[in-house]
């Protein structure tokens, strides 16, 4: 019989909101696509944005800190990029410069340096999405700090590495669903 007060895992719906919105904005990074458009605002704001907040508030339910952190941060990060978006066209506030939101992306990038510290007694799985959004952030940074002309090419270099982001919360968080569902590891996150 289950146990009364059991939870479950709200991990894999955080790892879910955050990974299919990651791959999704860097698809359009990559250049496959070139309007992002309402369908990474949508996902911005409803999955990658309220659903990691709701995972992490599930998270904090369980004395999670580093899952807490995590989600409410991340969830929070894509609601505030949306609100960067839409706000100017709102002429609610006006667009930041473009060196100021390689700052806003510089300081994503510490935060998410110092979370990956936190992954090292964690799984190798955890540690390949923090290790490589950490390095997705330092591009985007970098993107929007050099010339027109070099931020195309790193643009498209760092929506390759954010796909790779994306797809590995992915896995991350599939793994955590069909492990759980069958018992026993049948994909591996690196224990």
């Amino acid at each position: 019989m289950a146990e009364q007060n059991a939870l479950a895992n709200p991990a894999p719906l955080g790892l879910m909101g955050f990974g299919m919105t990651t791959v999704l904005l860097n698809i359009h990074n990559a250049g496959f696509f070139p309007d992002a458009g309402s369908m990474i605002m949508g996902m911005g704001i409803f999955f990658g944005g309220i659903a990691q907040i709701i995972a992490g508030i599930l998270e904090y339910k369980k004395a999670n800190t580093f899952g807490m952190t995590a989600f409410v941060s991340y969830g929070s990060f894509w609601l505030t990029l949306v609100a960067m978006w839409i706000l100017p066209k709102l002429e609610i506030a006006t667009a930041p410069p473009r060196e100021f939101v390689g700052c806003y992306l510089l300081m994503w990038g510490i935060f998410t340096g110092l979370m990956f510290v936190g992954t090292l007694k964690k799984n190798k799985a955890l540690q390949v999405i923090f290790g490589s959004l950490t390095i997705l952030f330092i591009l985007l940074a970098i993107e929007h700090w050099v010339p027109e002309h070099a931020a195309h090419l790193i643009g498209k270099i760092a929506g390759f590495e954010g796909i790779f982001c994306g797809a590995s919360a992915i896995y991350l968080a599939m793994a955590e669903v069909i492990n759980e569902a069958h018992g026993k590891t049948l994909l591996p996150i690196g224990e």
